[in-house]
């Protein structure tokens, strides 16, 4: 697996298609590893025409962790962000997107398409906020705009996302199944042999997971970009789920509705996923016609 130094740590990634074609970073959300994007469907993204770059965000993966910066106490800080109190945090969601722009300058890259989903679309507001002259397009998919009284998820969403996954290979699988077939949608079939393969090789390729309350640290510290939204100038698709029982469809609504122009494309019954068998094709073909009419603005 390749690594790059990029802003002062090791971030792990690959590629998919010819590097003279137009690059495109796809960005992994809370807990997950870039293996969460599809090797297949990376594929067919670049089969499309793109440089189809994915990479472990830090403290995830085969990405560096920081477990030196210690283990932030959750409750305490959603307290002190709804009370308006200091945050200390070990990272924000800037250094993660700092992350972003040293693989890419390490790549030789000066601007790509950014998409992310979940916290992989929070990455790439921020990159968009941060410095929008590297950021070609962005696609933000079942994510949020940081508002606290829109992300309101069900109480079996909330349970499985902080439930800490076992240690143990069988059960660690169990756990993740658990955890995606609470999140999917009722509009497509549950794949359980798929997603069961997916978590064998989440675990076989890293069973580290101590960097998980650090990434929600940072989404915690990162408050309501909404402001920040509506000054992009960057052409943008909003991608959500109607049944999305982790992050409500209200959110990418919100996204959609702060940030000028952008394009909201709502899936019909599905949830905090992308289920490969039914709702690939659609957001493919969205995402590679929304990064081709971006090139020709």
């Amino acid at each position: 697996m390749p690594h790059v130094k990029a802003n002062g740590i090791h971030i792990a990634y690959d590629t998919f298609g010819a590097k003279s074609a137009s690059p495109i970073l796809l960005l992994s959300g809370l807990s997950c590893q870039m293996i969460c994007w599809d090797e297949a469907l990376c594929q067919q993204l670049a089969s499309q025409g793109f440089f189809v770059i994915r990479c472990d965000n830090r403290d995830i993966g085969l990405s560096q962790n920081l477990d030196e910066r210690g283990v932030p106490h959750l409750a305490e800080l959603f307290t002190a962000a709804l009370t308006g109190g200091r945050l200390k945090v070990p990272y924000t969601l800037e250094d993660m997107a700092d992350d972003c722009f040293g693989l890419l300058d390490a790549l030789g890259i000066e601007s790509a398409h950014f998409c992310g989903f979940s916290m992989g679309g929070m990455i790439a507001q921020t990159a968009s906020i941060r410095n929008p002259s590297r950021v070609i397009s962005l696609t933000s998919i079942y994510s949020t705009t940081g508002d606290p009284m829109r992300a309101t998820p069900t109480p079996e969403a909330q349970k499985v996302l902080i439930t800490p996954p076992p240690r143990e290979l069988g059960p660690f699988i169990e756990h993740f199944l658990l955890v995606h077939r609470t999140l999917s949608g009722p509009g497509f079939p549950f794949d359980e042999a798929w997603h069961r393969k997916i978590g064998e090789n989440s675990f076989k390729r890293s069973s580290y997971t101590k960097g998980v309350a650090r990434q929600f640290a940072a989404i915690i510290a990162s408050g309501d970009r909404t402001r920040f939204l509506r000054t992009l100038e960057i052409p943008t698709l909003v991608i959500h789920g109607t049944d999305d029982p982790l992050i409500p469809v209200i959110c990418g609504k919100e996204t959609a509705k702060a940030i000028p122009d952008s394009k909201l494309m709502l899936i019909p019954g599905m949830g905090h996923d992308l289920p490969h068998n039914g709702a690939w094709p659609g957001i493919i073909d969205a995402v590679s016609k929304h990064a081709k009419q971006a090139l020709m603005n």
